[in-house]
């Protein structure tokens, strides 16, 4: 009697194990699914995000390069200024 009471509760455990395993894989599954849709919800933002990011990256290229091309050209008039200023020293010196 006591090797089939044994048996029965090993059952009977066994069967509350099963039981709980399937009810924790059910809300995993749940739980998956929640945080698939809440990925996908962020990866539609940050595609709208990296949209306006490269907008703005693109403005600013063109900024730079406005303000590189001005600075350039002050520097080549600065340089053509002293150059000649520089060679009429040398013609007054000789």
């Amino acid at each position: 009697m006591d090797v089939s009471f044994l048996q029965i509760i090993l059952y009977v455990l066994g069967a509350v194990l099963l039981v709980s395993l399937i009810v924790l894989v059910i809300k995993l599954i749940y739980s998956v699914n929640r945080i698939n849709f809440i990925l996908d919800n962020i990866e539609r933002k940050m595609m709208t995000v990296d949209k306006a990011f490269l907008a703005v990256d693109k403005v600013v290229d063109s900024i730079s390069l406005a303000s590189n091309r001005a600075i350039d050209g002050i520097t080549s008039l600065v340089s053509k200024i002293f150059k000649n200023k520089n060679k009429k020293n040398e013609r007054e010196d000789d």
